[in-house]
């Protein structure tokens, strides 16, 4: 219950030393002006029992500044019933001015508490005013005393608020310095990305090319099979190297520390797509040739893209009800054909089209011939639209 009532604003170091100076210097009062007589106190005990609170109420000052202040004029007020009327306890002039400090500290002076903690002042130095053979010095004293004490909590407060606007500033700054250094970060790795990605990709995939062509010239001299079958393993390491090499390099251009790039799509994700392309209306039908066979990621990856492009042109540009996708898996290639039955004379061949976003069927054709392969895209007889890919894997197949 009290630690829920103090909120946080537990009694601090200064705060137990602000108590234990006000109940020490309370005790040695009370004890040592014992006697009867002018300035002298003469019943010890109970001075001595009003210092202890006294001191006791200093230590919510935090939790509770105005009940604290009100309870110390209240306790005032009894001190001068129950001992020497003419005699003022200094340790309870003390704790005023600290309360009184405390309260001017605790809330704005334009908001309700500022108003209320006021109120409170005006009691504390009108009981001061109560007190026997007080004169015009002495009210001006006690109000130089009580000015001070409160215009020092109001000083204070406003510090303390200019303080945390000031950290909260300096915080956002932070914060943003730190962004700023993450997005710096973020681009130099992107950068670097990109021209990896240009400078190696580019030239594994020219050796890779040059390779495939040596081998081609060495035509079909069984004499040259082993020569021809070195060069095609050559030739498949350079583009599986190049697949990975786009992978790996995905991570550096992927923004933050923490993130993790996305799994590349393959054709077995073809049916996740196909579901997508159907909610907009054309019937689709896919039809699997031969056995499915593990592909090299880039290849996978490649072939799932060019499905995904054609699809993405038949409801850009066509107006087709229905497309029929052909994959075959065959010991030498791989091939896939999409027909559609929505071919537009007006708009032409789609893969002399600039490529929209990156992700035209121009830049299919380079990624397909980046695996040796080859694309070819049109309309045929019948009013439909064709895009068959053969991507090499040994001898050819036929798709129809």
């Amino acid at each position: 219950m009290l630690t829920r009532l103090l909120n946080g604003r537990r009694p601090t170091w200064p705060d137990l030393l602000l108590s234990l100076a006000v109940t020490v210097a309370g005790l040695v009062e009370s004890y040592g002006r014992q006697g009867a007589g002018y300035g002298q106190i003469e019943n010890p005990m109970t001075m001595a029992a009003g210092a202890i609170v006294s001191g006791v109420l200093l230590l919510f000052r935090r939790a509770f500044p105005m009940t604290a202040l009100l309870m110390l004029t209240v306790l005032g007020f009894a001190m001068q019933r129950t001992t020497n009327p003419e005699y003022y306890a200094a340790w309870h002039f003390y704790s005023t001015l600290i309360l009184l400090h405390s309260v001017a500290s605790a809330a704005e002076l334009r908001s309700r508490r500022g108003i209320a903690g006021l109120f409170c002042l005006l009691i504390a130095y009108g009981h001061l005013q109560t007190l026997r053979l007080v004169d015009i010095p002495e009210v001006l004293i006690s109000a130089i005393f009580v000015g001070v004490a409160y215009t020092s909590g109001i000083l204070l407060r406003r510090q303390m608020d200019r303080t945390a606007r000031l950290a909260q500033h300096t915080t956002r700054l932070e914060m943003e310095r730190e962004e700023r250094a993450r997005w710096a970060v973020a681009e130099e790795r992107a950068r670097i990305a990109r021209e990896l990605h240009d400078i190696v990709s580019h030239n594994v995939s020219l050796m890779t090319l040059h390779v495939g062509g040596v081998r081609r010239m060495l035509g079909d001299d069984r004499e040259r099979e082993r020569e021809r079958t070195l060069l095609l393993g050559v030739e498949q390491a350079g583009r599986e190297a190049v697949a990975e090499l786009t992978l790996m390099l995905g991570m550096l251009r992927s923004l933050g520390d923490g993130d993790v790039p996305a799994p590349q799509p393959g054709l077995d994700r073809l049916d996740e797509l196909i579901a997508q392309v159907r909610e907009a209306g054309p019937r689709i039908e896919p039809r699997i040739i031969g056995t499915p066979t593990p592909l090299s990621s880039g290849l996978d990856l490649s072939a799932y893209r060019l499905i995904q492009e054609a699809l993405t042109n038949v409801l850009k540009h066509a107006r087709a009800s229905n497309v029929d996708i052909t994959i075959a898996y065959g010991p030498a290639e791989l091939s896939i054909l999409v027909i559609n039955d929505g071919a537009d004379p007006a708009v032409g061949d789609t893969a002399r089209r600039p490529p929209e976003g990156g992700h035209g069927l121009i830049g299919m054709r380079e990624r397909i011939e980046m695996h040796g392969g080859e694309l070819s895209v049109g309309p045929i007889p019948g009013g439909h639209y064709r895009v068959f890919a053969r991507f090499p894997l040994g001898d050819p197949v036929g798709v129809g």
